[in-house]
């Protein structure tokens, strides 16, 4: 990694947090078996609003489950659930994402098959608790990788010149159609909206550790790729863009009997999108899937009223 993408990517990890997000984080790894880093990321990130869901993901050195439910977890990683953790005197929401190092580590890189992890944590993200010094070291080098990655793709699938917003546009419209989402078109403009700034200092960042030459000729960059670069790239991308969707539909099929705290999480959507309270009884809670028809036919009602 050049010393200027990994100063770039230590910066961002690093920068400060709000204390209540540090101490929900420690508190989360404390209560996860072999967790060695805490990545926070997501909408919360930008805007600060602690009433919201916080968003993160604990690396692990080891599977955080055994039996059926850990195969299922290592055939189809992460593993998702829904917390809601007193902190500093108010209770703190998380959805919270687990997955070992070396799961995370493969999926970011190009001969992965899933688009999600890269091209999630090309975005802004802090590490806000590690286990130790070299596990931060390590988990800063998988987030360069990242970058390179998705740079990468950037290069191959984009324009043959133009600037650093139309290569992250190209770069993001792709990896949207490629995967099983519920946003709008267009979400890529509310992405790079954010810190378009930033983008545009990553992307020759990440170009050059990845060893894609290119010049810049005002505003607009030309890549320089060679041809079986190219080529190769736009195969494994094509294979992605087959298997994206399958992929992102299994995993949201095993999350329906494996997400923790799955109606608790629905019961806040559900209010924080239409205003309307669901009790979540002990029942409800054990039974999400049962408890779903019953749900949607008061919420049917309710709004109907």
């Amino acid at each position: 990694m050049s010393t200027d993408l990994a100063a770039f990517v230590a910066a961002e990890l690093g920068a400060a947090q709000p204390e209540a997000i540090c101490a929900l984080a420690a508190r989360l790894a404390a209560e996860t078996p072999s967790a060695a880093a805490v990545l926070f990321y997501g909408s919360t990130l930008r805007t600060g609003d602690l009433d919201a869901v916080q968003d993160f993901y604990i690396l692990t050195e080891t599977p955080h489950r055994r039996g059926l439910r850990g195969v299922a977890n290592r055939l189809l990683a992460p593993e998702v659930g829904y917390r809601e953790t007193p902190v500093g005197g108010r209770a703190l929401k998380a959805k919270v994402a687990v997955m070992t190092l070396r799961q995370f580590q493969h999926a970011t890189t190009v001969e992965s098959i899933d688009t999600t992890i890269w091209a999630r944590f090309v975005q802004p993200s802090a590490l806000v608790w590690s286990r130790s010094a070299k596990d931060s070291e390590f988990v800063h080098g998988l987030i360069a990788e990242a970058a390179r990655t998705a740079t990468s793709f950037a290069a191959a699938l984009g324009p043959p010149r133009g600037s650093a917003r139309d290569f992250w546009t190209a770069l993001f419209r792709q990896t949207y159609a490629a995967e099983f989402r519920v946003e709008p078109s267009g979400r890529e403009a509310s992405i790079l909206a954010f810190a378009p700034g930033r983008y545009e200092t990553l992307l020759p960042l990440a170009w050059g550790d990845a060893q894609i030459p290119f010049e810049a000729e005002g505003d607009e960059l030309v890549p320089a790729m060679a041809p079986a670069a190219r080529t190769a790239l736009r195969r494994r991308w094509s294979l992605k863009r087959a298997l994206g969707k399958p992929l992102n539909l299994a995993r949201l099929g095993k999350a329906t009997v494996t997400f923790d705290g799955a109606a608790r999480y629905a019961a806040w959507k559900i209010e924080r999108h239409t205003g309307i309270a669901i009790a979540v009884t002990p029942w409800r809670e054990r039974h999400p899937l049962l408890a779903a028809p019953i749900v949607a036919w008061k919420l049917w009602r309710a709004r109907r009223a």
